[in-house]
Formats: structure tokens, sequence, C-alpha cells
């Protein structure tokens, strides 16, 4: 089973929070900088990762920086029994960022990114011509107030806050 929050202790937390801060961290400066043997971190990055806590890594680029400027969040509404074979299709697509199912009116929820709005019409199309799309929403993205973020999740992992019982 994988780690979770009942499977995470506070080092683990703490070394993955450190991770995140900063990715090029090498075991040895990890382990400086929490004060852990560096054959414990070791290991415990590799339980970490087998265990499928820590996805692999990649450089985060900015869609921007390649000409994208234009964000967007699709619904798609799917063909009953199609969902993965859409999805799939969909991850052809160089400009889906990410494919997300969803429970409610639409089945998927599609983040994409285009050039401009004759590009994201052009991606429309695109998705609307895949086999088992019946129908899509567009809403484009104005701003972004959060980014993809785990530290407050960490924190509280680590000790530093108790979620509220409810």
């Amino acid at each position: 089973m994988p780690p979770g929050p009942d499977r995470l202790d506070a080092t683990d937390a703490r070394l993955v929070q450190a991770l995140t801060e900063d990715p090029r961290a090498t075991v040895m400066a990890l382990s400086q900088r929490l004060g852990l043997a560096r054959n414990t971190v070791q290991s415990r990055l590799a339980r970490l990762e087998s265990g499928g806590l820590l996805a692999p890594f990649e450089a985060r680029v900015k869609p921007e920086s390649l000409g994208y400027r234009l964000g967007a969040y699709m619904t798609v509404q799917v063909v009953q029994r199609s969902l993965e074979e859409v999805a799939s299709a969909l991850s052809a697509l160089p400009e889906v960022l990410e494919v997300t199912a969803l429970s409610g009116a639409a089945d998927l929820l599609v983040r994409v990114v285009a050039v401009d709005a004759d590009d994201l019409w052009r991606l429309t199309e695109q998705v609307l011509a895949v086999r088992g799309v019946e129908r899509t929403d567009t809403a484009l993205a104005l701003r972004r107030y959060v980014d993809h973020r785990v530290a407050p999740l960490l924190e509280r992992a680590a000790g530093a806050e108790t979620p509220a019982a409810g």
C-alpha cells in the first residue's frame, strides 16, 4: 500500500517537503539539511518512490514559454462506456495537459493550452472529432491564483497542523 497520511511519518514528510522546495537536491544535501544519515535519506526516498508517493521527476515548463499563451478547461461529455478510449485519444493531443474523470453532468475535465483563439478553435474541433465525444464546453483560464502545491499537506503530515474534526 502506498504511503499516505496514516503511513507518512514526520521524517518522511520533512524529507518530501525539502525535496519539493529543492527538487534538484542531492541525497547528501538532503541529509545535511535534515540532519539525517545519507543511507537513511536514500532508503526513505527509495521506499517513497516504490510506494508511489513520489511521482517521476520532470522539469516544470511553463506552456507560455513555448508560445501557448491561452489556457482553458474543457468539460467533455462522452458516450457511455467510451471513457477510457476517449481519455486515451485525448492524451495523444500535445495541447492536452491533463484529463480527469468527473462525476456530474460532464464526464471529463480536460486542461488544454493553445497559441491563440484560432488555435483553441482548432483544438476544440479535434476533441469533437474523437470517437465517443458527444459535447464539449470550454472556459478560458484568466488567472491562476493557486498553483499546484502539496506543501500544506506535507506540513500537516509533519505535525505542523492537524486536520479539523468534522
